[in-house]
């Protein structure tokens, strides 16, 4: 009875985590004016119940987050696209989304999978692909594997993971001992803000346009446990004691000069990760490949400036 009980108070307790940040989740997509359905999909290889956020009608289009957050960090540049059907994914892990072992299988192909198990869950053939930060080199290793499924690859801040790109101070501390401890705090707003300036978006902090994407993102890291799985994916590509990715991580030139669907990278001056040159070394790299620069956006310019970001990708996309 004792066992029994204490197994259903903690059943209780993880419910009422969920119901909170449903509540937080919630309330973000309401402020940007949307209201998606959700669904969850099973893959088989690798073995995951992911859940899928859906808006709109008309021409698919994956959505791949990184770090920053779940699927729901996409909400600001949804209402911008008008005319797709936009499938924002919880990556393993992240948000609703079960984690897997990243361990099992060599990361580019097991990306490839998940993102390939999804499209073919969703009933999806082919889609544009968008991913954010890490989520960038997930959309690059799916068109590679799989070109045939994939329309257009739009990628946003820097994060494709290619040659010369280092280790983000922030990831490479929590693949450390220490970042196990932060994992596992209650989150913070000071915490999210600090993360969230360092990213490039101080601006828009302080002028009050991240108000109701802080409420969710604090709710994320405190109501599930989106970052301890992340630390565990990070530490499968990271070797904390050198501060480098592992080898076979980051994409080499051969590589990118292999992607097939037109790509278009958005980045934003302030963001810390590469740089201007950087990103145009990159994007001459690409068989078909454009940059946008958005000045005085961050790591995630769609949340500083939605608006003319979704005009670039709605331009691109419907070329």
């Amino acid at each position: 009875m004792g066992m029994e009980l204490r197994q259903g108070g903690a059943a209780a307790t993880e419910d009422a985590r969920i119901q909170r940040y449903r509540g937080a989740e919630r309330r973000f997509w309401n402020h940007c004016g949307l209201e998606p359905k959700e669904r969850f999909i099973e893959l088989n290889s690798p073995a995951a119940r992911l859940r899928v956020l859906e808006v709109g009608s008309g021409e698919a289009i994956l959505f791949v987050h990184g770090t920053a957050g779940a699927g729901p960090v996409w909400a600001p540049i949804a209402k911008e696209l008008e005319g797709f059907r936009c499938f924002f994914l919880d990556r393993p892990g992240w948000g609703l989304s079960s984690a897997i072992d990243y361990s099992r299988s060599e990361y580019k192909t097991l990306v490839a999978d998940v993102l390939t198990g999804t499209l073919d869950a969703l009933g999806v053939e082919k889609a544009h692909v968008i991913g954010g930060s890490i989520g960038n080199l997930w959309a690059l290793r799916l068109a590679q594997a799989r070109p045939s499924r994939v329309e257009r690859v739009v990628l946003m801040g820097g994060g494709p993971l290619v040659s010369g790109i280092e280790v983000p101070p922030f990831i490479k501390l929590l693949s450390s001992p220490l970042g196990a401890v932060m994992a596992r705090l209650p989150e913070k707003p000071a915490r999210v803000l600090s993360i969230v300036r360092g990213n490039g978006h101080g601006a828009s902090v302080d002028a009050g346009r991240m108000d109701e994407f802080i409420e969710w993102r604090v709710a994320l890291g405190r109501e599930t446990a989106s970052l301890r799985h992340e630390r565990d994916m990070v530490r499968s590509i990271v070797e904390w004691r050198r501060g480098s990715f592992r080898p076979g991580l980051l994409m080499g030139d051969e590589e990118v000069a292999g992607i097939e669907p037109p790509t278009l990278l958005v980045y934003g001056t302030e963001d810390p990760v590469g740089s201007v040159e950087r990103w145009k070394r990159f994007v001459a790299l690409l068989p078909q490949g454009e940059l946008r620069v958005v000045d005085g956006s961050g790591h995630m310019p769609w949340l500083d400036d939605p608006g003319r970001v979704g005009g670039f990708v709605r331009g691109f996309l419907r070329h």
